[in-house]
């Protein structure tokens, strides 16, 4: 078997506009986490992401736009609540999902009558999209899930990217290097449904009055990224407790180190104590703080062959909510994985 070729790294945005108006495939910086962009008026470049990342097909993508002016262009009948929402968020990590303009492929949609829509907060990526349009002659847009392998770990560095979908892409892709994403959770998604504002999956960006997804499910046809059970899943098993709960668990692991092939990684607050045995991999001083590390930390872990991932949820903080659902869904994704709990 041969080593897979390298993924080129670029640091130009002009570069990376290059890559996507010769229909190739981009790791793309964002303020969330690094996205697989693709000229979204490019429909077999947008056919390649699925298939590069593994996603099924009915998995709808977010539309990514150089900026708010070109909302209408792919939304019909946007509910007013949104639009107010766009205007006070964009450019930033919020996603509306929104009716659908007839020319808008089902490649992107997943064959539903709405689309998700989002302005990145990233300098560099509304700059990519901005010059995709001058070279291409149109108002462009990407398309831009994760760019990992579906349901694993995001990536928030370029390094991410390239060992994650390491023998994924083809000659005339690349990774475009801004630095670490500085949010590193994905964006809040809200729709307007039944005369309300629904958050179907929470982020960076809190909705006053909005009703979460896990307060019922969203009827047929509504549909967003990141609304599965089991996603955003590391190799390890992951182990979500509080505070209080982390000494029993330690006891049920063992102490005064856990038994060989059972190593422990960490990820808790500031001020909480680690366990003997256990690998400390941060120590957020706030939610802001541990969001930005959390995927990170998860993908140490699996580096480290560790055999669990225990996270230690932060007690308050707008973004808690959002940690607590990646957490969860990776706690559903690793549900294989052996615990080091249970007796071997």
């Amino acid at each position: 078997m041969t080593a897979a070729t390298p993924i080129p790294t670029l640091t130009s945005a002009g570069d990376a506009a290059e890559v996507l108006a010769a229909g190739g495939l981009l790791g793309l910086p964002t303020e969330t986490v690094y996205g697989l962009a693709a000229d979204a008026h490019n429909l077999a470049a947008v056919r390649r992401v699925f298939q590069a990342k593994g996603r099924p097909i009915d998995h709808p993508l977010i539309v990514h736009l150089g900026g708010a002016g070109d909302l209408d262009e792919w939304a019909r009948d946007v509910p007013a609540p949104l639009r107010e929402l766009a205007t006070a968020n964009w450019p930033g990590p919020l996603t509306i999902v929104v009716p659908k303009r007839e020319w808008v492929p089902p490649e992107i949609t997943g064959g539903l009558d709405t689309v998700a829509i989002r302005v990145p907060g990233q300098d560099v990526a509304r700059e990519v999209i901005t010059r995709l349009g001058r070279l291409t002659g149109t108002s462009a847009a990407l398309v831009a899930p994760s760019a990992n392998l579906f349901g694993q770990v995001s990536p928030t560095t370029a390094e991410h990217v390239r060992v994650g979908l390491a023998g994924r892409l083809l000659p005339g892709d690349a990774v475009l290097d801004a630095g670490p994403a500085r949010v590193g959770l994905e964006s809040t998604i809200v729709a307007w449904i039944d005369g309300r504002l629904r958050v179907l999956r929470p982020g960076a960006v809190t909705i006053d009055g909005a009703t979460s997804s896990q307060s019922g499910a969203p009827p047929p046809g509504i549909r967003a990224p990141g609304m599965l059970a089991a996603h955003y899943a590391p190799r390890a098993r992951v182990i979500v407790v509080d505070d209080a709960g982390l000494g029993d668990l330690a006891s049920r692991i063992g102490q005064p180190s856990p038994p060989a092939g059972r190593s422990v990684a960490l990820l808790a607050p500031a001020g909480i104590a680690t366990p003997a045995g256990w690998r400390r991999l941060g120590s957020p001083v706030d939610d802001a703080a541990y969001a930005e590390m959390l995927y990170a930390s998860m993908r140490a872990a699996d580096d480290a062959g560790a055999a669990a991932f225990v996270a230690v949820l932060p007690q308050s903080g707008p973004l808690r909510a959002a940690i607590a659902d990646r957490l969860s869904r990776a706690a559903v994704g690793s549900a294989g994985s052996p615990d080091p709990g249970r007796p071997r």
